[in-house]
């Protein structure tokens, strides 16, 4: 069974940045992912390892965030730079939905971001 827990949300001043962690347990699959959902709006996909290695990021956070994993430690790591005020949103990573190709799953309680 697959847990996901989320850390490293807090309250910054925009510019500011912060490093989320999601500890994948039972998880050995190469693709994850990071979403972010804000009150009122659609959950949105932010950043994702691809198979084969490569990084995927919303054209939003495009050269300010940074997705990587260490395998070792099977944590999954999202840095957030320069971070802008329409960043706040609480913060799930995810895995491949293995009942349906091309979906996400979130199994973890998110961490909350804030940006004033």
């Amino acid at each position: 069974h697959v847990q996901l827990v989320e850390s490293g949300g807090g309250s910054v001043q925009s510019g500011g940045s912060l490093r989320l962690s999601c500890i994948a347990s039972g998880y050995r699959g190469r693709c994850m992912a990071w979403f972010r959902q804000a009150p009122g709006k659609e959950r949105e996909g932010v950043a994702a390892i691809v198979s084969g290695g490569g990084q995927r990021y919303a054209d939003s956070v495009k050269g300010r965030f940074t997705i990587s994993r260490d395998n070792a430690k099977d944590t999954l790591t999202l840095q957030l730079n320069s971070l802008k005020t329409e960043d706040t949103a609480m913060y799930y990573c995810a895995i491949p939905n293995p009942r349906k190709s091309g979906s996400w799953l979130q199994r973890g309680q998110g961490t909350q971001v804030t940006v004033s």
